[in-house]
């Protein structure tokens, strides 16, 4: 099942005031970019951000689960928790600063 478009707009929305958030349509559900890096899976109307320490320390008690089968275990956000705009803004901003940067594509010749 496939993630409702108004669903990633609202949590596209409520991580704004982290920078320049997008998402984008990956594996039949969507990433989610801050600054071109991705920190989150949107997933069957489900939240998932990329655990990090950073991340892992603003989340009072993490909850992980499996955003789709065979990806690896990412902080799952509570649907009640959508709405602290202000703390899933610190979780984004924690989550980009504890992941590395994107790797850059070789050149075709």
């Amino acid at each position: 099942m496939a993630s409702k478009p108004s669903i990633v707009d609202f949590i596209v929305d409520q991580l704004s005031d982290a920078g320049p958030v997008s998402a984008r349509k990956m594996f039949g559900d969507y990433g989610v970019f801050l600054s071109g890096k991705m920190i989150a899976l949107i997933c069957d109307d489900r939240l998932f951000f990329k655990p990090t320490e950073e991340g892992r320390q603003l989340f009072p008690s993490i909850t992980e689960g499996i955003p789709y089968p065979g990806a690896r275990p990412c902080f799952l956000v509570p649907e009640d928790e959508w709405e602290n705009r202000d703390w899933l803004a610190a979780v984004a901003r924690a989550t980009f600063d504890g992941l590395p940067a994107p790797k850059k594509k070789a050149k075709r010749a």
